[in-house]
């Protein structure tokens, strides 16, 4: 099913960290409404960038707002297939892009809720790809984000070719998704990846998801929420996701938003 077509067009909101805000959906003067911060891109082009945002498209008419924010490495219309090359060299350099995005963003979701545009109580965190490694480091962050839902994630940067040259630098092994396992193993957590996903690596998210399940099972978590949708891979590398899984994907987000 393809998504809808809508002009959708997000506006900024200015944060006192001096990271820019963007959102779509419900007008800010409705009071606090569930809330989706979502990351693939820069914060424009992941909420109005099509095939990108198809997750926003097919939220498009709910009571549901959308916020994003820009990537480390798509700053200033830097090109995005490059952006994973900026984080090696950031790290090479002793540059930690990746926390210091997390710091900023954790400020600006705080802001988002404390002027009540963002209901505390209804939040999930989503993305693509790295977008989606961004998203369960924030859920690892914030427990109030009670749902993350993941489109083909980074779950390991060793798995990124750019990081081929840096296997043995720290924060590689600090950021590796299966180190947050514990902190999100009681959310509810659903993540789609192509079977054959060669640029993340099928097998990196299964990793993931098994040690999601297993840190629950020793948490004695009963029935932990957490699901793992492997289909046929798509696009270059098998990395693609299509529209019927981006659809599948944000039906269930909508439907634990909304409960």
């Amino acid at each position: 099913m393809k998504p809808m077509k809508n002009e959708i067009r997000c506006n900024e909101i200015s944060v006192a960290s001096g990271t820019p805000l963007y959102h779509v959906g419900p007008p800010l003067d409705y009071g606090p409404l569930p809330s989706l911060f979502y990351f693939a891109l820069s914060g424009p082009d992941s909420l109005c960038l099509d095939p990108f945002n198809q997750p926003v498209q097919f939220l498009h008419g709910k009571m549901i707002r959308v916020f994003s924010m820009t990537l480390p490495g798509h700053e200033n219309n830097l090109p995005a297939t490059q952006a994973i090359s900026l984080w090696a060299e950031d790290f090479s350099k002793g540059i930690d892009c990746i926390g210091n995005f997390l710091d900023q963003a954790a400020r600006s979701i705080e802001f988002a809720i404390r002027e009540k545009f963002a209901d505390p109580s209804h939040l999930a965190v989503g993305g693509l790809s790295r977008g989606g490694f961004i998203a369960a480091h924030l859920a690892a962050r914030d427990e109030r984000f009670r749902f993350l839902l993941a489109f083909a994630p980074l779950t390991q940067l060793k798995a990124a070719k750019e990081f081929t040259a840096l296997q043995d630098h720290p924060l590689v092994y600090a950021l590796d998704l299966l180190s947050i396992a514990p902190s999100i193993c009681n959310r509810h957590v659903r993540i789609y990846i192509g079977n054959h996903d060669t640029r993340v690596s099928t097998r990196a998210s299964f990793d993931f998801a098994m040690a999601l399940t297993e840190a629950a099972y020793e948490k004695k978590i009963r029935s932990p929420q957490i699901e793992m949708i492997i289909s046929p891979s798509i696009g270059q590398m098998g990395h693609g996701t299509s529209p019927d899984i981006f659809r599948q994907g944000t039906d269930w987000l909508a439907s634990c938003l909304t409960k």
